[in-house]
């Protein structure tokens, strides 16, 4: 089958189009024809081994897996032992988490980690949910625990997973505020943001305005910046990713890092979010979907052979929304 496939770190250029064998299904798994592969800024961060101390967990001179990509949308072909849930034939969608391999024509995926596609997405649209779906979803409704009437601002809002928490938060009955550059601003107000600010005009931090969360997946803040912007009650949650600067050595750590020392000794709640990949949450984002609620927003779409490009494209900040891969 072909993959984009990697064997060192660094730029897109050490991503190449190869010939590899297909997976075959053990014990639990499913074998996925993959239809579409959404990017994330955890691609590029593999691709890169940036920042220089998560080597220790991607792998100290290449990246562990070398198939790069991790959400996926498409039919399975096949199904191995003792699968109960899924069938051959079934359109489904999700995230392969570390494991990695989504950018190629088949995938092996434990049955536990894919979800039936939601009916009315395209396979582009399902792909562009599973990371950054379930980071919005875990972000605000089960750290941040957003209710009816909160106020959330959200720090990146017309990012991949920006454009999803917009959407999430007022399903879950916030006000909104979208942080954003001028050329976004109508896509974040377009998404339901009550408020959006521009941050090449106006400084959210500064503002009189206070939120009882903010969500920030930027990582371009201080803490004392960041939570000058929250009720004094309220919370922090941090899960930035970036864009590229030229390598570092910690990089977005260093935030997530002085949030942890800081938390126990602030009134202010300051939680780190990872999310892990599972059923359940693709559940949730399938029923928002299909109810309406949630429209994952695509800027570009890549053919395989034009991966490098499009994590390219990705890393330099000039994407908004998702940038899928078509296979």
């Amino acid at each position: 089958m072909k993959a984009i496939v990697q064997d060192r770190y660094g730029p897109p250029e050490t991503l190449t189009l190869a010939d590899v064998d297909a997976p075959v299904p053990a014990a639990g798994e499913v074998l996925v024809r993959v239809e579409a592969a959404a990017l994330n800024a955890y691609d590029w961060h593999v691709m890169r081994g940036d920042p220089r101390l998560g080597r220790l967990a991607m792998g100290p001179s290449r990246p562990r897996a070398r198939i790069r990509g991790r959400d996926f949308a498409g039919r399975v072909e096949a199904v191995g032992a003792h699968v109960r849930t899924v069938r051959t034939g079934d359109a489904v969608f999700g995230d392969l988490g570390d494991a990695n391999g989504a950018f190629a024509e088949y995938v092996c995926v434990p049955e536990t980690l894919v979800a039936p596609k939601p009916a009315n997405l395209t396979p582009q649209q399902a792909a562009a949910l599973p990371l950054a779906g379930v980071t919005a979803l875990l972000g605000l409704r089960d750290v941040g625990q957003v209710e009816p009437g909160h106020r959330v601002l959200v720090n990146g809002a017309s990012g991949g997973v920006g454009t999803l928490a917009v959407q999430l938060a007022k399903v879950l009955g916030a006000t909104v505020t979208g942080v954003c550059s001028t050329r976004n601003v109508d896509l974040v107000r377009s998404l339901g943001a009550d408020h959006v600010v521009d941050y090449t005009r106006d400084d959210f931090t500064r503002d009189t305005r206070r939120h009882d969360l903010v969500f920030d997946l930027v990582g371009n803040r201080s803490l004392t910046a960041l939570r000058r912007a929250l009720t004094p009650t309220g919370t922090l949650v941090l899960s930035g990713g970036g864009v590229y600067r030229g390598g570092s050595l910690v990089g977005p750590i260093r935030l997530i890092a002085r949030g942890r020392l800081v938390a126990p000794f602030v009134r202010h709640r300051i939680v780190t979010l990872t999310a892990a990949p599972g059923r359940q949450h693709l559940d949730t984002l399938r029923a928002h979907a299909e109810a309406g609620r949630l429209t994952p927003v695509i800027d570009r779409t890549y053919p395989l052979h034009e991966v490098p490009d499009a994590i390219r494209y990705l890393e330099g900040e000039h994407a908004r929304a998702k940038v899928v891969v078509t296979i």
